[in-house]
């Protein structure tokens, strides 16, 4: 973090669960931020470590104090991602929401770069970015300059071109504070992609920032190559789906079409999964 850097108008919000050994990295990402969040809302989701990660927060809370504001929220029952994301997002007070998950991490001009192209895009709602993934072990204290704002290809993201993919991954998502719409406390899985949809085929627009700003540490789609975590992901999706379409954004056809599209992205997954596992097997 520069000194006296300068706050940007945002609220980061970190569903925290469990994660006593990675909640760090994310925090220190938002502390060297070249320009600030004004708050961070560091939300527990009961996690069942006996205090370990809740722990864990209050002390970030106090190393940090003199840089940022931290509030911690302690939920009583375990509600899941979306219920975590939910309860900070109400929390918040700045007029932009940024998430960030608790085991990733963000690129150290996120803030300055994504916030200072909403500031002078104000008709956007909601903004995603590229994302790297990076081994477990390491962390980028310092990225490479990134080109000037103006510099930078952005893509407004359609209605048609988000129903076929999910653009945003959600550690990439800074959003205005007062849409209508919340994360569904339900779904456990696609309930992001389901947020983006209900946002954008609303009528609010979108667009995608092509700078890599964030850095996961998660294991991509389907690299475990469990395909019953596979099919938990492709049955969230298509309820992802059936809620759009029981809500009326789009009609019978087109929920029709997309299950079968995305059913047969998802048959292509699996057998690309199984063939990589096959691969390593052959070659050992």
């Amino acid at each position: 973090m520069k000194d006296n850097a300068p706050h940007a108008p945002v609220s980061a919000v970190i569903p925290c669960y469990c994660c006593s050994e990675t909640i760090e990295r994310a925090v220190g990402s938002i502390i060297n931020q070249t320009q600030l969040p004004v708050e961070i809302w560091l939300v527990d989701d009961a996690s069942p470590d006996d205090g370990c990660t809740l722990n864990k927060l209050y002390e970030l809370k106090a190393r940090y104090t003199d840089m940022v504001q931290i509030e911690i929220i302690k939920l009583p029952v375990n509600g899941g991602p979306s219920v975590a994301r939910n309860a900070g997002w109400e929390a918040a007070t700045q007029p932009y929401i940024a998430f960030l998950d608790a085991d990733d991490a963000w690129h150290p001009q996120k803030l300055e770069v994504q916030y200072g192209w909403m500031k002078e895009h104000p008709e956007i709602a909601l903004t995603g970015h590229k994302c790297l993934w990076l081994k477990e072990d390491s962390f980028p204290q310092s990225g490479e300059p990134l080109p000037k704002v103006e510099e930078f290809h952005v893509r407004r993201i359609t209605k048609l071109s988000l129903l076929f993919s999910n653009r945003f991954s959600t550690p990439s998502v800074m959003l205005k504070n007062d849409l209508p719409f919340r994360f569904e406390p339900q779904k456990r899985h696609s309930e992001d992609y389901l947020l983006w949809l209900q946002i954008t085929l609303s009528g609010y627009q979108c667009a995608f920032l092509d700078l890599p700003l964030a850095y996961l540490y998660k294991a991509p789609y389907g690299e475990g190559g469990l395909s019953a975590d596979l099919w938990k992901m492709e049955k969230g999706q298509l309820d992802t789906y059936y809620r759009v379409y029981k809500e009326g954004y789009i009609n019978l056809f087109a929920w029709l079409f997309l299950v079968l599209f995305s059913l047969a992205k998802f048959c292509r997954r699996v057998l690309k999964v199984y063939f990589k596992k096959i691969t390593r097997m052959l070659t050992k």
